[in-house]
């Protein structure tokens, strides 16, 4: 565990009628300004762990790059909140527009060139990975389990990546979009192939979710949570899994369950 992810400090509680004080453990946020050859890309809101990872999958999921190959160098300076990253190329035009872009932690509409590129960078899944029932089951009670820092604090979106058997990564951040951007960031740096992986997503499935594991690339995603009617759509169209409500030893099966291998009578 990072240490800077928690903070511990002092508050008042009121319990049973009762005031005192006590102290709570509450998640750190961390403005993180991303530099891309020497120019401003980008401030992104985040827990101040995983940053190179965070730094790579981010460009990479918002079409800055295409491969790890573009990135030449990635200079950290967390004690500045800086990242400074040399590419073998320079930006396209069309991150051109503007020099300083805050990017904040909790939902999509706060990136402000997130939809300009999703039809460029989004992918239709060609996973050919079929799964269990007893697998999706597994890989959310995992994620369940490696959430300790979520336990603490309440305060953190958790992620994991995952291939159903013995291949699992997990991820805790403030920002859900940080979350699964330090999975990408961690797969490509490791060369670990996508197509034939799972997201595990604590939230919902929401339209701006679906379009991240699109433009991750992998063709399932579970949640303990909901879909929204446009998320279950992109699902359909983008060719990838969407499974939700996973709790209790049940879940329901949204787009595309011809991944899911049922139990043979």
């Amino acid at each position: 565990m990072d240490k800077d992810v928690l903070n511990n400090q002092k508050i008042i509680r009121y319990q049973s009628g009762k005031l005192y004080e006590t102290k709570d453990s509450y998640a750190t946020e961390f403005p993180l300004t991303i530099m891309v050859n020497n120019e401003e890309f980008a401030t992104v809101i985040c827990s101040p762990n995983h940053l190179k990872e965070l730094t790579i999958g981010f460009l990479a999921s918002e079409g800055a790059i295409y491969k790890l190959s573009e990135v030449e160098s990635v200079e950290l300076d967390d004690s500045k909140g800086f990242a400074h990253v040399q590419l073998t190329k320079p930006l396209s035009d069309r991150f051109q527009y503007s020099t300083k872009r805050m990017v904040a932690s909790c939902c999509g509409k706060s990136r402000e060139f997130y939809f300009q590129n999703d039809a460029a960078v989004a992918k239709t899944s060609m996973s050919h990975i079929r799964l269990h029932p007893e697998q999706i089951l597994t890989m959310m009670d995992n994620l369940q389990s490696a959430s300790e820092v979520f336990k603490q604090t309440g305060g953190l979106h958790n992620a994991a990546i995952s291939d159903g058997n013995d291949f699992f990564e997990h991820r805790q951040d403030i920002g859900r979009h940080n979350a699964l951007d330090k999975l990408y960031g961690y797969c490509l740096q490791q060369h670990i192939p996508v197509r034939d992986k799972v997201l595990i997503f604590s939230g919902r499935i929401s339209s701006e979710i679906l379009i991240k594991a699109a433009k991750i690339g992998v063709g399932v995603i579970l949640s303990k949570s909901a879909p929204t009617t446009l998320a279950v759509q992109l699902a359909q169209d983008l060719n990838i899994t969407a499974v939700g409500f996973i709790r209790d030893g049940n879940f329901n099966v949204y787009s595309h369950p011809e991944r899911i291998e049922m139990p043979e009578e």
